[in-house]
């Protein structure tokens, strides 16, 4: 992607973010020079900000999510049992946007609509061997209650609702009828090694550097920070 279309979409997706009247945390608009002279080491530690990904496919409007990832634990709470074991995001899903189907093997996930259009989710369980299986059926918890559809069926959450995913549950999302606001809430978050695609694709976007960036990116920090 273009750092140009990476500018475009983060003032898009905050604006929509905002319509919702959700602000994001001070140091998500920090320009890259105040983040550099910040004390940034948690927040780089913990992949804390803005993330746009088409999952080096290029082909964002088709296949692509924004994130910013407003907190996050890290894997050392989670061995330990104690400590800071959750993590929380802000996603936009956009119509007909497909988030490619992918499981966690570590991260168990509340995925909440809370504006917009439809939250659509394919759903697959997961064969011993963490393959997906195409013929059991799957059950899923929505706001607390069991609901079980068929391997593949569509789940369908209007604003308000959510869905509880555990690790394993394979899962692929989009937005219906309009653009989606969506928070995640999940234990510790590890986008570097716990997200299993079913494609041969990767988890972040490749950056052709045609203008500054007016935000960093997670993946930006190891390079600029």
């Amino acid at each position: 992607m273009k750092r140009s279309r990476i500018n475009e979409i983060l003032r898009e997706g905050d604006a929509f973010i905002r319509s919702h009247g959700v602000i994001l945390p001070p140091f998500a608009y920090w320009a890259p020079d105040k983040l550099r002279a910040a004390d940034h080491s948690q927040i780089k530690a913990r992949r804390m900000g803005w993330d746009i990904t088409d999952y080096g496919a290029e082909k964002f409007d088709e296949m692509g999510l924004f994130l910013f990832t407003t907190r996050n634990g890290r894997l050392s709470d989670l061995s330990k049992g104690r400590g800071m074991l959750y993590a929380e995001k802000i996603m936009i899903s956009r119509d007909q946007q497909l988030s490619p189907m992918h499981r966690h093997d570590l991260k168990a996930e509340d995925i909440i609509n809370r504006g917009g259009g439809k939250l659509v989710m394919e759903l697959f369980a997961s064969n011993p061997d963490g393959s997906i299986d195409r013929t059991s059926d799957v059950t899923v918890m929505v706001d607390g209650i069991a609901r079980t559809v068929q391997a593949g069926g569509l789940l369908k959450l209007d604003p308000g609702e959510s869905v509880t995913l555990m690790p394993g549950d394979w899962h692929a999302f989009w937005g219906e009828g309009g653009d989606v606001l969506i928070v995640e809430v999940s234990t510790v978050n590890d986008d570097l090694l716990d997200n299993i695609f079913e494609m041969e694709i990767g988890r972040f976007s490749n950056i052709e550097e045609d203008e500054d960036p007016v935000h960093l990116l997670v993946n930006d920090y190891d390079a600029m920070l």
